[in-house]
């Protein structure tokens, strides 16, 4: 059993937390509102479909390749001036979305962006699970923090956007976003730790956790999040269809909101293997009910234990390891393989869309899951 200790003192505790947390919250301002806005304003950014589409999925492959670099890098720099450099290039990109006028520079703003979140997200990840023990409750309330932003960009960017235009949209949300900066430098300085003795890559050859959340990126950021609009077009008016879908798509990031600190405290009580084992597979009970043609009912608990998974997953590699083995690595690895099937999925359903329905799509998914979730009950533990 793995040893447990005091929160670090040069951490910070509950104040790293909440302040990285909440850099990251506003840091994903404008990346929030491009979802929603790039596909139906492509021509105003000087963007042809197939190139929104490649916008939209560059952030994710360039950090799929970057978070074994980036943890490296974090245990040089400590993560407060991680958290500083991400601030101020999350600032830039936001406003360059504003500015931006054709690919090219758009998707320097996108791989930039990449490369910021990867950053943040490790860090809030290293602030949370510095006390191990208490893991599932920490990550929980970070993540809850880190999905106020997008739930803001999601509900009122379409009023701004009405107002204000889409580009110049995204100039006066850099405004927010910049508050980030002065954040990041009110962080406590921390010790920098040593970095671990082997050098692995994110995408080092998975474990059985890693596939889960592979598979978890690929259904939820692909399968559903491409194909659920489609789903309602079927027997509503196309903007009927697109406002149920992007309130969906926010139901995500609240259900994150709701569920990461909910399930994460939990974890804590009573083991977050287990609890992990129950959120899986009621996530992939979310995507039966899809298959099935229950597709609100399947699409709210999807989202909702889908949200639990993102404090419980941390908190099992964190509650794996001793007190001096790298946390860093591990969870860079497993955000590695969650944003390869996020990268992958939307690339994948859309060209399976021509030959197979979104349903059956969603019910291959959750015969994946479970698949996984086996794969991983049955390896022997660490």
């Amino acid at each position: 059993m793995p040893t447990t200790r005091a929160p670090n003192p040069t951490g910070g505790g509950w104040r790293a937390i909440i302040g990285s947390s909440s850099i990251m919250s506003l840091a994903l301002l404008g990346d929030a509102l491009i979802y929603a806005v790039l596909p139906a304003y492509a021509e105003d950014f000087g963007l042809t479909l197939p190139w929104v589409g490649v916008m939209l999925s560059a952030n994710r492959f360039i950090r799929v390749f970057a978070y074994g670099a980036i943890a490296r890098l974090s245990h040089a720099l400590g993560a407060r001036n991680m958290c500083i450099g991400a601030a101020v290039v999350a600032t830039l990109t936001t406003a360059l979305y504003g500015v931006a006028q054709g690919p090219a520079l758009m998707l320097v703003a996108r791989i930039l962006w990449g490369l910021t979140y990867a950053s943040l997200v490790l860090a809030t990840l290293s602030y949370a699970v510095e006390y191990r023990e208490k893991a599932g409750t920490r990550v929980g309330v970070s993540q809850a923090i880190q999905r106020l932003g997008p739930i803001l960009a999601l509900f009122g960017g379409a009023w701004l956007v009405g107002q204000l235009g889409p580009n110049h949209a995204f100039v006066v949300l850099a405004v927010p976003t910049a508050f980030a900066i002065l954040i990041a430098f009110s962080l406590p300085k921390t010790t920098i730790s040593k970095a671990p003795r082997t050098k692995s890559t994110s995408l080092a050859r998975p474990k059985p956790i890693d596939i889960l959340f592979f598979l978890q990126g690929y259904g939820v950021d692909g399968v559903f999040a491409v194909s659920i609009t489609l789903i309602f077009a079927r027997e509503a008016s196309l903007s009927e269809a697109v406002m149920s879908g992007s309130a969906l798509l926010a139901m995500r990031h609240l259900g994150e909101a709701i569920a990461a600190p909910l399930f994460g405290w939990i974890a804590d009580r009573v083991g977050a293997r287990k609890i992990f084992v129950a959120a899986a597979i009621l996530t992939m009970i979310g995507f039966v009910f899809v298959a099935l043609g229950f597709t609100v009912f399947g699409a709210l608990v999807m989202l909702l234990f889908r949200g639990a998974l993102a404090s419980l997953g941390p908190a099992v590699i964190a509650q794996s390891l001793t007190e001096d083995e790298d946390v860093v690595g591990p969870l860079a690895r497993m955000q590695a393989w969650r944003d390869l099937g996020a990268a992958c999925g939307p690339l994948a359903t859309g060209f399976l869309l021509t030959l197979v329905s979104a349903e059956l799509q969603h019910g291959a998914v959750a015969v994946a899951l479970a698949g996984g979730l086996i794969f991983w009950m049955l390896a022997p533990p660490k």
